[in-house]
C-alpha cells in the first residue's frame, strides 16, 4: 500500500503545480477566442502530445466494446472544459477555481448515491461547510453582478461535469495503459468540442498570443497535468487527488491579483476558506 501511495502523492502534487498555469493561459486566450475554440484547441494539442507518447510506448488502445463509454467520458470532459473556459471569461480566477474545485463535494455525493460508498459524519459536515462557502461566493458577495454570477454558474457546471467524469471513469483507468487512456479521452473530447468550436469560429481572433496560450494550455496543464492527474487516480482515490489539485485555488487568487487586478474582498476570502475547509473534511 505504501509503495502505491507515494507515487500517487507525487503525481498529484506535480499535477497541481502544472494545473496552476491553466487559468492564466485560459484568461489570455479568452481575449480573442471563444470558450469552444479554446476547449477544442487545448484538448486537441494535449491529445496529440499524449497520443505520441502512447504510440512510442506501444500501449494498446482501449477495447472497441468500451467505445461508447469512452465517448461518454470524452463528452463529459469536453463539457467540463467548455464550462471552465466560460467561467474564466466571466468571473474572477478566485471565484472560478474555488467553485470548480468544489467538484470534490460532488464526487463524494456521487460516490455515496451512485456507488454506495458511505460518508462519515465529518464528511457530511464538510459537504455542508463547502456549500456555505459557495453560498458566500455566489450569493452574498457584495460586488456580485450579472456577469460575475454567470461566471460562477459556469464554474458550478464545470465542477459537476468534472465530478461525473472522475467517478464514471474510475474503473477504466485501471484497465487501459495510462497514456492510451488519456490520449483516447482527450481526442474524443476534442471531437465532441469540434461542432461547438466550428459554430463559434472567429478567424480574426487567432492572434499569436491567443494561439500560443491555447497551445501552452494543451501541453502543460492538459497534456502533462491531466495525465499526471489520471496517473494519481490509479494509486489514490478521486477525492484525495482532487484535494491536492485544489491547491490551484491559492495560485488563482494570487495570479488574479497580480496579473489581472482581481483583488479579492474579505467575503471572497471567507468563502474560499470555508469551501476549502469543507473540502478537507470531505477528503479526511
Amino acid at each position: 500500500m505504501q509503495a502505491l501511495t507515494r507515487p500517487g502523492l507525487l503525481y498529484a502534487c506535480l499535477a497541481a503545480l502544472l494545473f496552476s498555469a491553466s487559468p492564466v493561459f485560459t484568461r489570455w486566450a479568452t481575449a480573442s477566442l471563444s470558450a469552444a475554440e479554446i476547449t477544442f484547441g487545448r484538448l486537441l494539442v494535449g491529445g496529440l502530445a499524449v497520443c505520441a507518447i502512447a504510440l512510442w510506448r506501444r500501449e494498446p488502445l482501449p477495447r472497441p466494446r468500451a467505445g461508447w463509454l469512452y465517448l461518454g467520458l470524452g463528452l463529459g470532459l469536453c463539457l467540463h472544459f467548455l464550462a471552465y473556459a466560460s467561467a474564466i471569461r466571466y468571473t474572477t480566477l478566485a471565484h472560478a477555481l474555488t467553485i470548480v474545485y468544489s467538484s470534490m463535494v460532488f464526487i463524494a455525493l456521487l460516490s455515496r448515491f451512485a456507488l454506495g460508498e458511505r460518508l462519515s459524519r465529518r464528511q457530511w459536515a464538510g459537504v455542508g461547510l463547502a456549500l456555505i462557502g459557495l453560498a458566500a461566493l455566489t450569493g452574498f458577495e457584495t460586488r456580485l453582478d450579472r456577469r460575475l454570477l454567470l461566471g460562477d454558474l459556469w464554474a458550478l457546471g464545470s465542477a459537476v461535469t468534472f465530478a461525473l467524469y472522475s467517478v464514471a471513469g474510475r474503473q477504466q483507468r485501471t484497465r487501459t495503459g495510462l497514456f492510451a487512456y488519456a490520449a483516447s479521452l482527450y481526442l474524443l473530447a476534442a471531437l465532441c468540442a469540434l461542432p461547438f468550436a466550428a459554430f463559434r469560429f472567429t478567424p480574426q481572433g487567432y492572434t499569436w498570443p491567443a494561439v500560443a496560450s491555447v497551445v501552452a494550455a494543451g501541453l502543460v496543464p492538459m497534456g502533462l497535468g491531466h495525465t499526471l492527474y489520471n496517473a494519481a487516480l490509479r494509486s489514490l482515490n478521486a477525492t484525495a487527488v482532487n484535494l491536492i489539485a485544489a491547491q490551484e485555488v491559492v495560485f488563482a487568487a494570487v495570479a488574479g491579483a497580480l496579473l489581472f487586478g482581481e483583488h479579492p474582498t474579505g467575503l471572497t476570502l471567507a468563502g474560499i476558506g470555508l469551501t476549502l475547509a469543507g473540502v478537507v473534511l470531505v477528503a479526511l
